[in-house]
């Protein structure tokens, strides 16, 4: 795993090193070079008496001891150089940028295991194989371009793409963005993503370290790890934001388990990223941009001020950021109205503040320092101020940098004019500055940043349940979909309320259960995957005469076994589940039932365990939630009651993991709690 030698090499051997730099390993050693690496550096070519003016040691043999080697040679070339290097060298990490591994067929996929159990054996660490190299403030082992600036306090760049880490860096560079480190893991056969996370985790300083990471994952192995060391970094006063490829649902899900069908691959990512406080995106621009919040002090609150010369750019930014939940509050009143008449004619400072085409930098000052100081319900503020080219710019950035350092509220800039006001641009990144150039991107971002959660708690408190009782149960069934007795008697040793149920064989036992449950009651079949599709459930069954005659028919529907009475309960539809995924575990979903899931699919997922308070974010996040609160004189729901319901859910899948799928569909919630009316449990051992 990740050591010293990787990260602060006292040498390095390019092995492969080449004259040419159009070649990974000429470009490799060339940025080495470029970038002063200040330690002893060797080459290995073996057609080469020197390379870029190094010496080349045409027999590994003959080489020194190396730290570091990084590999620009052919796939079967690899393993015989990293058991030499590795037995008889002393190096302790490998860079192997090759192609030709697990990533094109199982003879790689083979060389590359091997490869992997030499350095173990000898305790090193593996970047790559296929990748394009990392980059530390000690040295650049990357054959890409461009060199990002680096910074300590410049982003941590972690990613499963050699080519989408050089676009995103492409992406950063023009914002302003400086990089502390970039790793680009390739095959991640021994070190990936969440390797590397877990390093920077465990090396965390909090005076030195970087305090963000930015990731592109295209699979995570390890989201216990993932989870575990993002929550941990965050939980320090790190920030973390990354993008998921391959968000399309994976595979086809059991027909006879919504949960399954909601519970996506995808959707395990979205409550994996939540649950650890990760800001998710979704592209290189977005990424970039969320990266480039980070990089301005914390938004403390929803309320912006936005400050402009131009109307249009003010209007797209004020509609990303109500849609996302921020606030764009009127500005009025005697502070307002003195600040209006320090600016000219025609001027607005309704909020958007705009000063006019004409507005001058000392206006823009004047501006910054009322909001700052007179305005406590403002949070922060964004300056949209370009140029169509008549006149220079410089006093209006400078004024802007200088109010950035001494405001006491974060002051994010959008300067459109890259072209037109280059040079001005220019010099106000060289004071460390971050420009936005589109505010609809600067808005989004502010608003994912916004709504994404702390991490959730590491071990949350989750509610005593009869966990003997769910293990005896578990314990004496097999495979597949568990029979109504059993769970009924799950949900009770979980303590999740449930409505009276009889299960009937006969039309006789079906009356006396019906008295003995209180008319009206509501009949369903047991056996069919889809009971309302052929005709399986009947509501608000009023005697016995009517029991009599609906059991009847119901018992010779297509795999009926038997027939499932319920008291006949009225309240408003909801809907949990749990889904079990690897390598993700069990993910916990609720949501509205009826019509918003089947066609909406308004749900809210978590990875399990789920605590309290989690379970309150997930319902407070659906959009159906003003449902839940009561609408237009309708009854709501008692979300505490629903929150208790899906924490029990939890408690009951870390004592039963054996659960793969279950459904609690419909719930009915009232104001007076929540009931489960049906539910249909499968354990998979």
């Amino acid at each position: 795993m990740i050591n010293s030698a990787l990260i602060h090499p006292q040498s390095i051997v390019v092995v492969g090193a080449s004259n040419d730099v159009a070649k990974p390993g000429g470009k490799i050693l060339k940025n080495l070079l470029d970038n002063h690496y200040g330690s002893k550096l060797y080459v290995s070519n073996p057609k080469e008496t020197s390379v870029q003016g190094i010496p080349s040691f045409r027999d590994l043999k003959e080489l020194p001891q190396a730290d570091l080697a990084i590999l620009a040679i052919a796939a079967k070339y690899a393993l015989a150089t990293v058991e030499e290097l590795a037995h008889n060298h002393g190096t302790r990490a490998f860079i192997i940028i090759s192609a030709g591994f697990s990533e094109e067929s199982e003879e790689g996929k083979l060389l590359e295991k091997k490869i992997v159990e030499v350095i173990n054996s000898v305790g090193g660490a593996l970047i790559g194989p296929n990748c394009v190299g990392i980059l530390t403030p000690d040295h650049a082992s990357i054959f890409t371009l461009p060199i990002p600036p680096l910074n300590p306090q410049g982003v941590d760049f972690i990613s499963g793409s050699g080519a989408t880490a050089v676009f995103i860096i492409e992406s950063a560079l023009p914002k302003g963005l400086t990089f502390n480190s970039v790793f680009s893991v390739g095959n991640s056969a021994q070190i990936g993503v969440e390797e590397v996370l877990e390093y920077m985790d465990a090396t965390f300083d909090p005076e030195k370290s970087s305090r963000v990471k930015l990731l592109y994952l295209e699979t995570i192995n390890n989201p216990g790890k993932l989870l575990r060391h993002a929550s941990s970094l965050i939980r320090k006063g790190c920030r973390i934001a990354a993008i998921k490829a391959g968000s399309s649902e994976a595979g086809s899900r059991a027909a006879s388990s919504h949960t399954g069908a909601l519970a996506s691959n995808d959707a395990a990512v979205e409550a994996l990223f939540r649950k650890a406080g990760i800001v998710r995106c979704y592209g290189r621009e977005d990424l970039t941009a969320v990266a480039a919040v980070f990089m301005h002090p914390v938004l403390q609150g929803r309320n912006i001020a936005i400050i402009t010369h131009a109307g249009g750019p003010a209007v797209m930014l004020t509609d990303a950021l109500s849609k996302g939940g921020l606030n764009i509050p009127h500005l009025q009143g005697k502070e307002a109205d003195e600040l209006l008449a320090k600016l000219y004619a025609g001027s607005s400072v309704a909020n958007p503040i705009d000063f006019l085409a004409t507005g001058t930098a000392e206006q823009l000052g004047i501006i910054i320092d009322t909001i700052d100081q007179k305005f406590d319900e403002i949070d922060g503020m964004v300056v949209i101020f370009g140029t169509p080219g008549l006149v220079r710019i410089f006093d209006a950035y400078r004024v802007l940098d200088e109010k950035m350092r001494t405001s006491r509220k974060p002051i994010f800039a959008v300067l459109p004019s890259i072209l037109t006001a280059r040079e001005e641009v220019a010099e106000f990144l060289s004071k460390g500055r971050i420009n936005f150039p589109d505010e609809a991107i600067l808005g989004n971002a502010l608003c994912r940043v916004m709504n994404t959660p702390a991490p959730a708690p590491e071990k949350p408190e989750l509610p005593t349940i009869d966990n003997d009782l769910i293990r005896d149960i578990i314990n004496k069934n097999n495979d597949g979909y568990l029979n109504p007795m059993a769970v009924q008697q799950l949900l009770d040793a979980a303590g999740i309320p449930r409505a009276g149920e009889v299960v009937a064989q006969t039309a006789k036992e079906a009356v006396a259960g019906a008295e003995k449950l209180g008319f009206p009651v509501v009949m369903k079949v047991i056996g069919p995957v889809h009971k309302s599709d052929v005709g399986g459930v009947v509501l608000n069954v009023k005697n016995g005469e009517a029991v009599k005659e609906q059991f009847a028919r119901m018992i010779k529907i297509k795999d009926t076994t038997a027939i499932l009475l319920q008291p006949m309960l009225s309240g408003q539809e909801l809907f949990a589940g749990v889904n079990r995924e690897a390598p993700f575990g069990h993910t916990i979903i609720c949501g509205l039932g009826g019509i918003f899931i089947e066609v909406l699919k308004d749900v809210a997922a978590a990875i399990a365990p789920v605590g309290h308070d989690e379970a309150l974010q997930m319902i407070r996040s659906l959009r159906g939630y003003k449902m839940i609160q009561g609408v237009r004189g309708q009854q709501g729901t008692d979300e505490q009651a629903f929150a208790n319901v899906v924490v029990r859910l939890s408690a009951l899948v870390m004592a039963a993991p054996e659960i793969a799928d279950l459904d609690l569909n419909p719930l009915l919630g009232n104001p007076q709690g929540v009931t489960a009316v049906d539910a249909r449990i499968r354990i998979s051992k």
